[in-house]
Formats: structure tokens, sequence, C-alpha cells
């Protein structure tokens, strides 16, 4: 998890002299790492309209981090099996997120600077609202996608009596387009397969002789084949179920169909590769315009090195970020015990979430 302090500080239009003076004021005691964060200069218009997108924009940058910390944890739920390399899909236009901060670039083509900047906070809301339908779309599809896989997967670990036989049998295992043979599959307990394999013609005289074969088992019994005659199928399976045969067993209900067994392969196969690439996009854009800012107000971004001073009160102390500005988030002045000193007003402060949600 890396942090990031974006704050207004004294500059040029460029923003280079205020780059400058952090990197001096900071690399004494090496506080933080500091980086240029280039911000257009946008159509403010009045004041009262400057205040009125305060608001508003104080309900998106929440609604924002929200929205990406939901993607985040999607993308933590996706990776299940590959937890160690969340971080490697978190990203943001391609790349991580530290450097997609490092390196911010305002995408001109979706929030032109010269429309007027109520246009510019409208288009990103609308922005917002699409991915959060976006995401809410794949992440359905993805729950959707997991039960069904898991319904499967049921089905595949289950006992003989109730798993999937498709990944079992084979065609080679049935007399197919008989008009008079049928193979059944029946299930037979372990301690009768001797009786079984001796007795071919147990319970009907109408069992082809030595046509049972072991094909799976588990732990209480196998399932076998047996084919017999069609005519007498009824009267197998009511007889299969009586005390007085020598030799107890279920037949269970399956009849080879080449397609539907093909379907069932294939979906699962499917499943598991949609599984494996259903990766939520993650989106990121950042809102910085604030009221009170002017011409020389120059934003920068600045990280402190994860193992800081007191989490960042030895930065927050020389850059005099303290909430005691005489004009909250406006340019002020700090009274401390030397003296009056500069306030450098904070736009923004966040974590960057980079690997596992904490």
């Amino acid at each position: 998890m890396s942090e990031f302090w974006l704050i207004s500080a004294p500059g040029d239009k460029e923003n280079l002299q205020a780059l400058e003076r952090m990197n001096t004021v900071t690399s004494k005691s090496n506080l933080s790492y500091n980086t240029k964060f280039t911000i257009p200069d946008f159509k403010v218009g009045t004041l009262d309209s400057l205040v009125g997108l305060s608001d508003e924009l104080g309900k998106l940058d929440t609604f924002a981090e929200s929205l990406i910390r939901r993607m985040a944890q999607s993308v933590v739920d996706v990776m299940e099996d590959s937890k160690g390399k969340v971080h490697e899909n978190l990203l943001a236009n391609g790349v991580d997120l530290t450097s997609f901060v490092t390196h911010f670039e305002w995408d001109m083509a979706k929030y032109p600077a010269k429309q007027p900047l109520v246009s510019v906070v409208d288009t990103l809301a609308k922005q917002l609202a699409q991915i959060e339908m976006d995401l809410k779309s794949r992440t359905a599809a993805y729950s959707a996608l997991k039960m069904n896989l898991e319904n499967l997967e049921k089905k595949s670990t289950g006992n003989l009596f109730t798993r999937t036989l498709s990944d079992i049998v084979s065609k080679e295992d049935f007399v197919l387009d008989s008009e008079y043979l049928i193979t059944l599959l029946v299930i037979v307990p372990k301690p009768s397969y001797a009786q079984w394999q001796k007795d071919l013609r147990i319970p009907l005289d109408m069992v082809v002789p030595r046509s049972t074969k072991l094909i799976a088992e588990d732990n209480e019994g196998g399932l076998f084949t047996v084919t017999l005659f069609r005519k007498v199928i009824d009267d197998f399976k009511t007889k299969s179920q009586r005390k007085q045969v020598r030799i107890w067993f279920t037949v269970r209900e399956f009849y080879y169909d080449e397609k539907e067994i093909k379907r069932e392969r294939e979906e699962m196969t499917r499943l598991l590769s949609d599984k494996k690439q259903q990766y939520v996009s993650t989106w990121c854009s950042f809102s910085v315009p604030v009221p009170g800012l002017t011409p020389s107000a120059a934003p920068v971004l600045l990280q402190p090195p994860e193992q800081g001073l007191g989490e960042g009160d030895g930065l927050k102390y020389i850059l005099h970020l303290e909430a005691t500005c005489e004009v909250p988030g406006l340019w002020g002045t700090l009274r401390t015990q030397s003296g009056i000193a500069p306030c450098f007003p904070p736009i923004c402060r966040g974590r960057m979430i980079k690997g596992e949600m904490t």
C-alpha cells in the first residue's frame, strides 16, 4: 500500500519552482518523493459557481473512492487462486497505480479543459455512473459463472449415485442403436463384486453373458455396465430392489447421449476458461479543481516513504500541514511556536490500493 499527498504550494505556472522547493524541504530527512502534478487551466467561472461545484466534487470524490475500492475487491475475489498476483492486475490505463499517479496526465479527450468546469464535472459524474453500472453487470456475471461452475464441480465430485458420468463413461461402454439390446449402469457394493462377476446372469436369464465391466468406483461400491434385452428392463429394475436376490444392486438411470455429453464437457471447459479470464478492468480518474487555487498555486504530489516518521507527522510538521489554518482549504497562515508560517492546504490525501484489500 502506497500513500500519496496532493498539496497546493506557492510556485510558478509551470510548477517547477514549487517542485524544487518541495524537494529542498523534504530531501534533508528523506520525508517524501515528490513529483510534478499537472492540472490544465480550466474555465473556472465565478466564485459562486466554484463554491457550488465544491459540494458536488466532494460527493463525487467519496463516490469515486468507494467505487475504486469495490473494483479492487472484485479483482481480489476473481483471483481467489492467485491472490499473490493481485497487484499485477490492479491497473489504470494499463499501468500500475503508482506509475499512473506519479505520471498523471489529464485526459483532454474525455474532459476538455476548454469546456466550462461545470461541464467537465458533469462528464466525470456520468463516467463514474457508467463505470458503476459496468461493475455491477460484471460482478453479477461472475457470480452466476461461479455458481454454475460450483454446481458442475459438485456433480463431478459426488458419489456414484449423484455425480455426473460424462467424464467417466465412453461410447465404447454401451451397446448403441440396437433394436433388441440395451446397456444399463448399475452400482454394486464392494463386498458383492466377486458374486456379481460370478453370477453374470443374476437376477435374470435375459442378461447378455460377460457383458458386465467395472468402469468406476468410490469408497462404497463400483459402477458396472450390464447389457440385456430391452423387453426385460422393467423386470430387471424391479428385481434389483428385492431383498430375495443374492446380490443387492442399484440401477443408475443413465442413457448415453453423445451430443449431451459433449455439451456438458464443453460447458465445464468454457466455465473454467471464463473464470480464469474474468478480470474486472480497473479504471481510475482524479478530480482536482479546488476553489481558492490562485494562478500561482501549483499542485505537487508527495509520496512519503512507507516507513515514515510517525506516519507522516514529520512531513506535516515541516510543511505546516495542520488543521489550524485560519481558512481551511484556502490560502492562509499557520501560527506556530516560532511565529507565523505559510500554510500549504492539502488538495487531497489518500491511499492507493496495492495488493490485497485491507
